[in-house]
């Protein structure tokens, strides 16, 4: 099965979130990961909408996302056309003795550290899944004591813009 990603611009309102996921539960789809956000146009917002399938599965969603009121229009991304990223929040235990080869760590993934407790740390990184995946497998010898990932966010290249 492949993954799909799908930028969908909706009605900003109370109720449209439900009704998405809705649509795709009722019809037994699994979404994989979701993101939304009021856009530019404060009665607007995106979702970004992983789901896992083959042609037949995506062309369906499709359809009948595209039944629902609020939705304003779907866009599939083109991974070869697209700029996907995700974004984590990582807390890893670092004494005085590993803090120096977790930041280490964390400049060679372009990480940051954005919070330093006494016995701790917590390392922001953006990047492709693979990637966050990668920093959070060497994080994890120190101690990774929780962590947060955001949904993917995806964007088509170029001048186009989904209306």
């Amino acid at each position: 099965m492949e993954s799909y990603v799908l930028s969908v611009l909706v009605e900003n309102h109370a109720g449209v979130l439900s009704r998405v996921s809705g649509l795709f539960s009722r019809r037994g789809y699994n979404i994989d990961s979701l993101t939304v956000c009021e856009t530019g146009n404060p009665g607007q917002s995106r979702m970004t909408i992983v789901v896992k399938g083959d042609e037949y599965i995506l062309e369906q969603i499709e359809k009948q996302l595209s039944k629902l009121v609020e939705v304003i229009s779907i866009q599939h991304c083109d991974g070869s056309k697209t700029c996907e990223r995700e974004m984590a929040l990582i807390k890893v235990k670092a004494s005085g003795e590993n803090r120096a080869v977790i930041i280490g760590t964390c400049d060679i993934f372009r990480a940051h550290i954005v919070d330093v407790g006494i016995n701790s740390v917590i390392v922001e990184s953006t990047g492709s899944e693979d990637k966050i995946s990668s920093l959070i497998r060497l994080l994890e010898p120190f101690g990774i004591l929780e962590f947060a990932k955001t949904g993917l966010n995806a964007m088509e290249r170029g001048e186009k813009v989904l209306k």
